[in-house]
Formats: structure tokens, C-alpha cells, sequence
């Protein structure tokens, strides 16, 4: 690591949205033991952000599950699991304080076969359409809203709506994913407009009732960080490797209106959970519809749970909602083990001064509870592309993967913001939210060696990982996340 130190003053009153999600060191996808053996259920990143298209603000959400998917896997590929329901979660109002959902969206995914006499489990011949006669596995879905304080549950699909997932991108099989519409060659990049998407990926993205957009189906693994090394006693190396490049996940997107959940002057709260149902024995499919739903993976900022919580608490904190939060894991924000670790192995020699690690109440004030807060009186977020300097899929101007600490911020009509900048000054994307492209390790890193607790804070950084980028480059458009690396093309650091 070659940080750098900076001071900066940022008031005590700015620091909860400010720094509302930076605390965690990473997203190794791996946050807990027992979710490890359950890949189909377990969350590797949240996303949510504000964007907007024609007249409509949104609230964007992602989730995505299934970590570490090596692109072209066969004959069995990696799909939502049928018994497993995914759940994002917002909280509006006096619910963000309390961790408790004021709407759930639900989705529940259905997999077909059209022949079973085959060893070809999903690509019979070159896709051309999604579902056609080569796609021998089809996954559909449902999206239900539970909105809790009407307790109202309502499907959002319209009738005679089938929503398919489109098929892993698995190379020739799949060429229109790639590059010249060629299966031999790597995956698409990014791309700023809705008509230069992908044919896979323009099919299955759906309007639903009341103006919300839904897809579902695999991504590029959005996140980026050396991995191996921040879990190797913390010993970094430069240039860093991106640990998580050259692998897919899957990944549920959702555009709620923002006029849906009460408007814009507000800050809302995004979660995400997983579910199975409790039963004794699963012999048959219809055996999923039975027993009680057991909640089994939850992930809110990345990552409380990872780069917080203790080994005796993980599988609790994923069973658990995030309005038991200050009851039972304040702990171990007010005093972070992640801050004495970095000052044993990281700050040494750094001319760094030692991070704070105890009564730490800045960061249980932050993530007590683990929700990720987003500031919906702004502007759209800056979103990422394919660089600064891309000739055809640039960053939005002033986005900084750095978010507040590389100069990105926007205006809030219901903060202060804050001190020493334009009135409602607030961080351009994460800990405002979080988009596509963020360096959530760098961000947090930076933050957990600062000082929060006084006004003026002091600011050192920033520091990080030194992986400053990801392995393709991003969507300006829904679904936002980046295209599914070719199964036969693609690179592992």
C-alpha cells in the first residue's frame, strides 16, 4: 500500500451519511462459513443508487448471489436455485433508524427443460433468441411487493408476462454476448444507450405493473480488489491483482420508481436477503413448496458482516434482520479488530497515524443498522463506464471511483452536507449508496484509518489495495452490471 495523508474537516453531524457504508474492508463473497456451502443463497454485493430515464427517477437496486462462477462451466451451469427465494429490501421513513423493511420485493425463479434425453443440459445449438430451441434450460420468474405497512402483497408482472432469464454466456453457443457477435472472442464491453446492449440482455429486460424494470440472469462480478492478499495477514502487493476478475455471478436487478416509495425528499435504506424453506427431506421439486422460510444470507453495506463481526456471530448476523443490529453486533462496530490488524501489519513504516480502535461510536452510529443509505433529493449518480478516456463508453463526467474522497459529490435538498463546500454537499457514490464501479476497498480503507469522531475530522488517505479498476468495463444503462464473461475467452488473475 502507498497511501498518502491528507487532512481534511468534515463535521461530526455530515459524517453519518458521509461516511455511511466505508467501514468495511472488502467483499471476498465468502462473509460467513456456513453461507459458503450454499452458493445458489449466498449474496455477494448490494447496489443501489439513483438514476433516471425519460421522466422517471428511480431507485436502482442489484443483488447479486452465486460467487465465483468460472464462465463456461459444463455440462451443469450455474442458475438461481428454484427453493430459494431473493429478497431487497428498502426501508423509507422511521424504518431506515429501526433496520426494519418497509417494502420487500420478492423473486422466485421456475427451470425448464425442453429434452431431458440429453447430456446437453443447456445449449443445444447456437442461441439466436432467448428461449428458442436451442436454450434446453429456461428459468422464468415472479415478482411480488410486500408493502409491510399496508400489509399488502401484490404481483408486479403483467398478465401474459413471461419473464426469462437469459442463458449464461457460455461462448459459441452464445456469440451475441461478445465481441463482433463472435463466440471464439471476449465478452462485450460496456455501452452507453439502451440499443447498444446485448440481444441477450435487451430480450429479457421487462417493464412491470406500475413502471418498475426488472432483469435477471448472469453478470461480470461487478466487484474488484486484491483479495488474496488483504486475506493474506494483509501483506499487499503493487500492482495489485483483481481477485475476482475473470469470474461471473448472477445477478437480480430492479429499477423501483421513486415516486412508489414515497418521493424524493428522503434518504431510503437497501438490503438484500435470502431464503429456504425448513424441511425435514427435498425428494421432489414439489417438496420446496412446503416447511417454513428460513432466512440464510443477508448482506447490506460490503461488508459489515465480512470485515466486522466475529467468527461466533457471522452465520448469526446472516439469520438474523437488520433491526436486531444494535442489539447484537454494536459491539463490534464501536470496536473494529479490522483497525488493530491494520495498524500491526499496514500502517508501519507508512507515516500514517494509528487507526482509532475503540469507542469507535461514529461507526455504530453508521452501521447500526447494516443498511446502505441513498440520498434521494440529488441529481442522478455519475456512473461508471469503461474509463475516463474511453472513446465510446466513458465515465459520466466528474465520477470518481473514489466517490467523495476523488472530488465526486452531489447536492442534497434535505441535508446539510458537508462543511466547507456548497450547501447540501454529499459524496457523489459510495457511502451515498453504492453504483457499479466504486472502489468500496479504497473508499473503506481510507475511512477506517480515519478519524470520525470529532469535528474537524481528520481525513487520512486515501489508501487502498492498489486494484483501481475492474476486469470489463461497466453498463451506463440498466441493468447497469457488466456483460457475462465468454466462457471460452477470458482471463483469471
Amino acid at each position: 500500500m502507498k497511501p498518502f495523508l491528507k487532512k481534511a474537516a468534515v463535521s461530526g453531524a455530515a459524517a453519518a451519511l458521509c461516511f455511511a457504508s466505508v467501514f468495511s474492508y472488502a467483499s471476498s463473497h465468502m462473509d460467513a462459513p456456513l453461507i459458503t456451502f450454499d452458493d445458489a443463497a449466498n449474496t455477494t454485493d448490494v447496489y443501489a443508487f439513483k438514476s433516471h430515464n425519460g421522466d422517471t427517477s428511480y431507485l436502482t437496486t442489484a443483488v447479486a448471489v452465486y460467487p465465483f462462477e468460472d464462465p463456461g462451466i459444463g455440462p451443469n451451469k450455474y442458475n438461481f436455485d428454484d427453493a430459494v427465494r431473493y429478497n431487497i429490501h428498502v426501508a423509507t421513513g422511521d424504518d431506515l433508524l429501526k433496520g426494519k423493511p418497509t417494502y420487500t420485493y420478492q423473486f422466485r425463479f421456475n427451470t425448464q427443460f425442453k429434452n431431458q434425453n440429453t447430456i446437453l443440459q443447456s445449449y443445444l445449438g447456437v442461441i439466436n433468441e432467448v428461449d428458442d430451441s436451442a436454450q434446453n434450460l429456461t428459468q422464468n420468474y415472479s415478482v411480488q411487493l410486500l408493502d409491510h405497512r399496508k400489509q399488502r402483497r401484490s404481483n408486479l408482472v403483467e398478465k401474459g408476462t413471461k419473464l426469462l432469464v437469459p442463458p449464461n454466456n457460455q461462448g459459441i453457443a452464445t456469440p451475441f454476448y461478445n465481441q463482433g457477435n463472435d463466440g471464439e472472442l471476449p465478452a462485450k464491453d460496456g455501452v452507453s444507450t439502451s440499443a447498444e446492449l446485448d440481444a441477450y440482455t435487451s430480450q429479457t429486460i421487462y417493464q412491470l405493473k406500475r413502471g418498475y424494470e426488472v432483469f435477471a440472469g448472469q453478470r461480470d462480478d461487478g466487484f474488484y480488489g486484491d483479495i488474496q492478499s488483504i486475506f493474506d495477514l494483509l501483506q499487499l502487493r503493487n500492482p495489485g491483482k483483481d481477485s475476482q476478475g475473470g469470474f461471473n455471478v448472477h445477478t437480480i436487478a430492479l429499477n423501483i420508481p421513486i415516486s412508489e416509495i414515497g418521493g424524493d425528499q428522503q434518504v431510503v435504506g437497501v438490503w438484500a436477503t435470502t431464503e429456504r424453506k425448513q424441511v425435514r427431506v427435498i425428494r421432489t421439486k414439489e417438496d420446496r413448496d412446503f416447511g417454513r422460510w428460513v432466512q440464510v444470507g443477508r448482506q447490506g453495506n460490503p461488508l459489515f458482516n465480512e470485515g466486522f463481526v466475529a467468527i461466533v456471530d457471522k452465520d448469526l448476523y446472516n439469520r438474523t434482520q437488520p433491526i436486531v443490529d444494535r442489539k447484537l453486533f454494536s459491539k463490534y462496530a464501536e470496536n473494529p479488530e479490522l483497525a488493530t490488524l491494520l495498524n500491526a501489519l499496514v500502517i508501519p513504516g507508512t507515516g500514517l497515524n494509528p487507526a482509532v480502535t475503540t469507542e469507535r461510536s461514529d461507526i455504530a452510529g453508521i452501521f447500526i443498522p447494516d443498511v446502505i443509505k441513498v440520498d434521494l433529493s440529488t441529481e442522478p449518480a455519475r456512473l461508471a463506464g469503461s474509463g475516463a478516456s474511453h472513446p465510446l463508453n466513458p465515465d459520466d463526467p466528474g465520477f470518481s471511483r473514489l466517490s467523495v474522497f476523488g472530488g465526486d459529490a452531489l447536492t442534497s435538498e434535505i441535508q446539510a452536507g458537508l462543511p466547507g463546500f456548497p450547501k447540501g454537499t454529499i459524496p457523489g457514490g459510495w457511502p451515498n449508496g453504492r453504483r457499479f464501479g466504486d472502489d468500496v476497498v479504497d473508499i473503506g480503507v481510507t475511512a477506517l484509518i480515519s478519524d470520525l469522531r470529532n469535528d474537524p475530522l481528520i481525513i487520512q488517505g486515501p489508501a487502498g489495495d492498489n486494484v483501481d479498476n475492474n476486469d470489463i468495463g461497466y453498463n451506463k444503462v440498466f441493468p447497469y452490471a457488466a456483460t457475462p464473461l465468454n466462457g471460452r475467452n477470458h482471463q483469471h488473475n
